[in-house]
């Protein structure tokens, strides 16, 4: 292309073309004044249009917070520090906090501070009075639920001692109300928490396809009330209502035996727990409950020990005081740091589920609170951040499995909106209602991250719910230079980012799902949880407005 211009008095210019010898080529020759105008508004007009399409192609593009050449470093404690007033108020509050959280994650010398402010034990606008006036309430009230915890398990045993089995049933039936029992008004009261929308009765227990899948790949795993009843015979005398339980600062652990990660995630637990009344626990319910929550924690393995050394010194009459302090027994195979946070891990459970029974327990969420226990010392403390984490992730955990399903298909309509190929290729092997991360969704990558990695992606998502919880996500976080909003559903999105990593694999060599669900859960060890929320970054930004919507 040739370019020439020629000058003019009146200093006018104008472009046309013309070709010659098979060849275009533009002139610039002079124009009148009048013409000036319009060639500037054109002129304006075309930038505009290269601008808006630049931005349009390059949207996608967007350097996240988590790409290598932006992510920052984590909160130091001097920042933290730096982040209160006078009287101990987060600045602006919380934005910045959150923006530095989001983007970098937290040291871990100050996690057990900061992890209270992520998960909603404590208001992000709270001064220091408030927050020790809030953290004596709650020490008071899960105190409570131990004490609740101690009648249960005595009862329990006194059934088992042989009283008639009547007797029993009335007796578990009036437990919950016996008012000498524990001040269950703050019972009750501690658990308005829970939104209503979060408490809508279970549904009648059916065949659970999704521990078949789960159960196919390692059968030895399984646990069963029978082997949970084996593992675990309950004491009498180690947990009268005058035994103290301490269990402070110290272990605790995660996850599974190498040999145990793919045991169902949910246990059909009993009968009985269909027909319960909402928000009623009764010794029968709390027994079995109680007797897998035995099993899992002393199943629960030390990967958390190198993160947590100062929790991996308790001595072992320190750690046998504790597990008979709970009634834990068959831990003459571990080392006293495993039996210290097992039982750390049987204290809460259990509390949890006298504070929620219509979750109860159910198995998984052990996989939840290891990480928890192995940051925060203080029971209490360490309860109350098991609670705010629970209240998004108990619907991972119903009967019914509404919540499990309604994530099932954000994830499968994540994948279908970014790549249609893949989506049909799913649809070919009847793989469409990605089932296939059924795992990642109940125990949000517990199992296929590593304690740290694990660590950093939950501080991730708990910043973007605590921003949508205190409002600031529409206004503040609007102006933040990734342009992507924060979401409830960022693991969702992580979760599809991590089968797309797979497409081509999934697409030329994956014939049916059970190839596809044994992908899924070799991923373990062999994911960058950087690089992971990278890709959901580009996932958010594209497709948050197409996804949501419908499932506000």
């Amino acid at each position: 292309m040739l370019i020439s211009s020629s000058n003019s008095p009146n200093g006018g210019i104008q472009l046309s073309g013309g070709g010659g010898g098979g060849r275009f080529w533009w002139e610039v020759v002079p124009v009148a004044p009048s013409s000036r105008t319009t060639l500037a508004f054109t002129a304006l007009a075309g930038i505009a249009v290269f601008a808006a399409l630049l931005y349009t192609t390059s949207r996608g593009r967007l350097k996240s917070p988590w790409s290598r050449r932006k992510r920052k470093h984590a909160l130091t404690p001097r920042q933290w520090k730096s982040l209160f007033t006078p009287d101990g108020k987060l600045r602006d509050g919380g934005v910045k906090f959150l923006k530095k959280v989001r983007s970098g994650g937290i040291d871990p010398s100050i996690r057990a501070e900061v992890w209270p402010f992520l998960l909603g034990v404590y208001d992000l606008n709270s001064t220091s009075e408030e927050r020790e006036i809030i953290r004596i309430q709650k020490r008071k009230e899960y105190e409570n639920f131990r004490r609740q915890c101690r009648r249960l398990r005595k009862h329990s045993n006194d059934c088992s001692k042989g009283t008639s089995e009547r007797s029993c049933i009335e007796d578990s039936g009036s437990l919950a109300e016996d008012s000498d029992y524990s001040s269950y008004e703050d019972v009750v009261s501690a658990r308005e928490s829970l939104s209503s929308e979060e408490r809508s009765p279970d549904v009648e227990d059916s065949d659970d396809p999704s521990s078949a899948l789960l159960e196919g790949y390692d059968a030895s795993g399984q646990t069963t009330n029978t082997d949970a009843s084996a593992l675990n015979t309950e004491s009498s005398d180690s947990e009268s209502s005058e035994d103290p339980e301490v269990i402070q600062a110290s272990s605790s652990s995660e996850g599974r035996e190498e040999n145990d990660l793919d045991v169902p995630l949910k246990e059909n637990t009993s009968p009985s727990r269909t027909e319960l009344h909402p928000n009623q626990c009764t010794g029968e319910n709390f027994a079995t409950w109680q007797r897998i929550i035995r099993v899992d924690a002393v199943r629960a393995n030390a990967e958390w020990i190198p993160y947590s050394p100062s929790q991996a010194t308790v001595s072992e009459l320190r750690a046998r005081h504790a597990a008979d302090a709970v009634g834990l027994k068959d831990y003459d195979s571990l080392e006293p740091c495993r039996i210290f946070h097992a039982a750390r891990l049987v204290a809460i459970l259990e509390a949890y589920a006298v504070y929620d029974p219509e979750i109860g327990y159910c198995q998984g969420m052990s996989d939840l609170l290891s990480p928890i226990i192995a940051v925060v010392t203080e029971d209490h403390e360490a309860f109350w951040c098991f609670v705010g984490f629970m209240r998004k992730a108990r619907h991972n955990f119903r009967l019914d499995e509404v919540g499990i399903r309604r994530q099932l298909s954000i994830v499968s309509k994540i994948i279908k909106c970014k790549d249609s190929h893949l989506y049909r290729h799913l649809e070919k092997l009847q793989a469409e209602d990605c089932f296939f991360v059924y795992r990642m969704v109940v125990v949000l990558f517990r199992r296929e991250l590593t304690f740290e990695q694990t660590i950093c992606l939950w501080e991730v998502m708990w910043a973007d719910q605590a921003a949508i919880r205190a409002g600031i996500g529409k206004s503040a976080w609007s102006r933040i230079r990734q342009r992507a909003p924060p979401t409830e559903d960022l693991l969702l999105y992580a979760i599809a980012a991590s089968v797309l990593q797979k497409r081509k694999l999934i697409i030329e060599k994956y014939s049916s799902m059970d190839e596809i669900l044994r992908e899924c859960n070799s991923m373990s060890g062999h994911l960058d949880v950087w690089k992971l929320l990278d890709d959901a970054h580009n996932l958010v930004v594209n497709l948050h407005d197409k996804i949501e919507a419908p499932f506000r």
